[in-house]
C-alpha cells in the first residue's frame, strides 16, 4: 500500500480527532464535585424532625470551604452546628426538632480544581400527631396514650440524581482521545512501513 494512499485514508480521521479535541472541554469537567448521597433525602416526607442533614459527595471535601444550611419556607435560616467533615460528608446537627413544613438543604462545596460548587433540595416535615397543648383545658378530654411508637432513625442515605453533564463530557472526551491515540497510532505505523 502506498504511503499517499494511507495518508489521504488517515487525513479524515486526523482532522475528526483534532475537532473533538479542540470542542470537547479538557479534563476539568471531570475534577466538578457532585453531591452523591443526601440524607434526609431530596423530596423526602419525614414523620419526624430530622436529628442531622448528612451529604456524601464524589470527592473528599475541604473542610474550610464546605457549608451546608437548612433554611424553612419563608427562606430563615434553622440553627445548625457548623458543618463536620469526614472526607467526603459533610454533616450539620439541627439544634431544635423542626416544625411541619418544607426545608430546604443549601451547599457549597469546593471542587479538586478549585471550582466552588453549589446546589440545593427539599424535604418535608410532616408529623401526623397533634401539637401538644401548654395547659389542657377544662371543657377538653384528658389525651389517651397511644399505643404506637414512631422511629427517630433518620431515613438511610438515598443516591441523588448525578450530572448528566459531566457523564456526557466525559464520553465525548473518551472518545476523542481514543481516536486521536488510534490516528496517532496508524499514523506512525504506516510511516514505519
Amino acid at each position: 500500500m502506498s504511503t499517499v494512499t494511507t495518508r489521504a485514508r488517515l487525513r479524515p480521521l486526523l482532522v475528526l480527532a483534532a475537532l473533538l479535541l479542540v470542542l470537547v472541554p479538557g479534563t476539568p469537567a471531570w475534577a466538578h464535585n457532585a453531591l452523591a448521597e443526601a440524607s434526609p433525602a431530596k423530596g423526602a416526607t419525614l414523620k419526624k424532625s430530622p436529628a442531622e442533614v448528612k451529604l456524601r459527595f464524589l470527592q473528599k471535601l475541604d473542610p474550610e470551604h464546605t457549608t451546608i444550611t437548612v433554611s424553612d419556607a419563608g427562606g430563615a435560616k434553622m440553627a445548625t452546628s457548623a458543618p463536620k467533615v469526614n472526607g467526603a460528608t459533610g454533616t450539620v446537627t439541627i439544634g431544635e426538632p423542626l416544625a411541619d413544613g418544607v426545608y430546604t438543604v443549601a451547599y457549597q462545596v469546593v471542587s479538586t480544581d478549585g471550582h466552588p460548587v453549589k446546589g440545593s433540595y427539599e424535604f418535608t416535615v410532616d408529623d401526623p400527631a397533634p401539637p401538644i397543648s401548654a395547659a389542657p383545658s377544662a371543657a377538653a378530654p384528658a389525651p389517651v396514650a397511644s399505643t404506637t411508637t414512631t422511629s427517630a432513625v433518620s431515613p438511610p442515605l438515598v443516591a441523588a440524581e448525578e450530572s448528566s453533564n459531566t457523564a456526557t463530557y466525559g464520553l465525548v472526551a473518551g472518545v476523542a482521545v481514543a481516536l486521536a491515540a488510534i490516528a496517532a497510532f496508524l499514523f506512525i505505523r504506516r510511516r514505519k512501513a
